[in-house]
C-alpha cells in the first residue's frame, strides 16, 4: 500500500494505461480510465499478439539508408509510404534514419531490453487474479528463414539479442518438420527461442483486464481530452470535452500515437509519428503452427488465437487519417500462401492500425520535468503489448514515490522538453 492514496487519471485504456491502472490500485491508489473509444479499441486490439522479449532489434539498424529506397519500389518488401504524406514525414523521418548506425542501435536495444526482455513474467503478475490470465499462454518464439544464409544475414540483430542475454536453438532441414510440420518446402532454418508467451486474444484481454479495474472501483470514462489543469506548478485536474474538469492529483498519458498534442500540453514537444501495421486473421482455419511465427523472409508474424490464425507485420507511412490500402494486405496474404501452402479458413477480416513511433524508437516513461504529478507512457512502437505491464507497474511505483530497480532515465520525457 501507498502512504499517501492518490486520484490518478490515465488518459488511454490501451494496455499501458489498464496496466498502470492496476498496478496503482494494487499499491492503494484511486484510478480514473479515460479514453475517447473505450478499452482496447486502438492498437492494442490489432498487435501482433505476441509476447516478444526478444523484439529489442529497432527497424532503424544500420544498413537501413541503404535498403529504403529499394524496398519502397518493391511489391514484395514490408515497407509501403503513401507519397502524398512524405513531405509532411519528412522532418522527423530524417531524424528518425539519423539513427540507423550500430551505436544508435545498440544504445536502443539497451533501452528496450529492461521494458520487455521478462515480459512472459510481466503479464502472468499482472493478469493473476483478473479473471484476464487465460488468455496468457506461455510459448515458444520462433523466427523461421529459407535457409542458414538467410539468417546469417541478419547477424547484427541477433548479435544485440546476445549481448542482452538472450539464447536460442538452431532448427535446420528436417528439425525444422519435425518441430512443426506446417511449413512450406522454402522454410528450411529456424531460431526458437523459449520463455516468450502469447495472447490468445488481445482486445478481449485488455477489456478483460479493464473490467477487473472497475470492478475493483475504478472509475472508467468515455471522453475526449482537451487539456489539464494545474495549480502551483502541480496537477489538479484532467479537462473533457465540454468543459468539465476531472479532479486529480495526478495523471498519466499514455495514448499511443495520439499522446503527442497531449504531450505538448504538459510542455513536451516529442517527434512521434503512426507507423501503419496491418493484421489478416483466418477464421477456422485448416491447420495453425504451433507458436507465435516470426517469417523472416516477409517480416510477419503468424500468431495462433482464439478460433483463428493473425498474420501481422508491415510497415506503412501514412499519417493517421488516410484510409487503409490494399498492397500491404495482398503482401500479408500471398506470405502466408507462401509459408503455410495448403492453408484454408471459412471467413478472412483485415484491420489497420497505428504504432507510436518516437523519433529515437525509445519509449517515452516518466515524470514530465517542471509539472509534479504529471507522467508519460507510450513510444512502444512494435512493443506496445509486450512492454506494457512493465511500463505500467513503472509508473505505478514512480507515482507511488517508490524507486524503481530500473533506471529510467533513458525513457525520461525530459529529453523532449519544449
Amino acid at each position: 500500500m501507498s502512504e499517501t492514496p492518490k486520484t490518478v487519471a490515465i488518459v488511454g485504456a490501451g494496455i499501458v494505461g489498464v496496466s498502470t491502472a492496476i498496478w496503482l490500485q494494487r499499491a492503494g491508489h484511486k484510478v480514473i480510465l479515460i479514453d475517447r473509444a473505450g478499452p482496447a479499441e486502438g492498437t492494442s486490439f490489432g498487435n501482433g499478439g505476441v509476447l516478444a522479449s526478444c523484439a529489442i532489434v529497432p527497424v532503424t539498424a544500420p544498413g537501413l539508408l541503404a535498403k529504403a529506397p529499394k524496398m519502397l519500389f518493391s511489391r514484395n518488401q514490408p515497407l509501403f509510404l503513401k507519397w502524398g504524406y512524405l513531405p509532411r514525414l519528412l522532418p522527423w523521418l530524417v531524424r528518425y534514419l539519423g539513427h540507423a548506425n550500430t551505436k544508435d542501435a545498440t544504445r536502443i536495444a539497451a533501452a528496450l531490453a529492461p521494458i520487455i526482455g521478462d515480459s512472459l513474467a510481466d503479464h502472468q503478475a499482472l493478469s493473476d487474479g483478473t479473471g484476464a490470465e487465460k488468455w496468457v499462454v506461455p510459448s515458444d518464439y520462433l523466427f523461421v528463414y529459407k535457409d542458414r544464409a538467410q539468417f546469417e544475414s541478419e547477424a547484427f540483430g541477433w548479435a544485440l539479442r546476445a549481448a542482452n542475454g538472450f539464447e536460442w536453438d538452431e532448427l535446420e532441414g528436417e528439425a525444422v518438420k519435425q518441430y512443426d510440420p506446417t511449413f512450406g518446402p522454402d522454410l528450411q532454418f529456424a531460431i526458437r527461442l523459449k520463455n516468450h508467451g502469447r495472447i490468445t486474444d488481445p482486445g478481449q484481454y485488455v477489456k478483460d483486464l479493464a473490467a477487473y479495474v472497475e470492478r475493483q472501483g475504478g472509475q472508467f470514462i468515455k471522453a475526449d481530452i482537451t487539456d489539464f489543469t494545474h495549480e502551483n506548478d502541480k496537477v489538479s485536474g484532467v479537462e473533457i470535452k465540454g468543459g468539465v474538469v476531472v479532479p486529480c492529483d495526478a495523471v498519466v498519458v499514455a495514448t499511443g500515437v495520439w499522446s503527442g498534442p497531449l504531450a505538448n500540453k504538459l510542455g513536451l514537444s516529442v517527434p512521434l509519428e503512426t507507423e501503419r501495421g496491418y493484421h489478416i486473421e483466418f477464421w477456422n482455419p485448416s491447420f495453425m503452427p504451433q507458436v507465435p511465427v516470426m517469417v523472416s523472409s516477409g517480416k510477419f508474424v503468424a500468431t495462433p488465437m482464439d478460433g483463428r490464425l493473425r498474420l501481422a507485420g508491415v510497415v506503412e507511412f501514412g499519417g493517421l487519417d488516410a484510409p487503409a490500402s490494399e498492397a500491404p494486405l495482398d503482401l500479408l496474404r500471398r506470405n502466408a500462401r507462401m509459408a503455410f501452402p495448403g492453408l484454408t479458413w471459412s471467413e478472412e477480416t483485415e484491420w489497420m492500425g497505428h504504432r507510436p513511433a518516437p523519433v529515437d524508437s525509445i519509449p517515452v516513461i516518466g515524470e514530465v520535468p517542471g509539472l509534479s504529478g504529471a507522467y508519460t507512457g507510450f513510444g512502444h512502437h512494435h512493443v506496445g503489448l509486450t512492454g506494457g505491464p512493465k511500463t505500467g507497474r513503472l509508473l505505478a511505483q514512480l507515482i507511488s514515490g517508490q524507486q524503481p530497480n530500473v533506471d529510467l532515465s533513458v525513457y525520461s520525457p525530459a529529453r523532449y522538453i519544449a
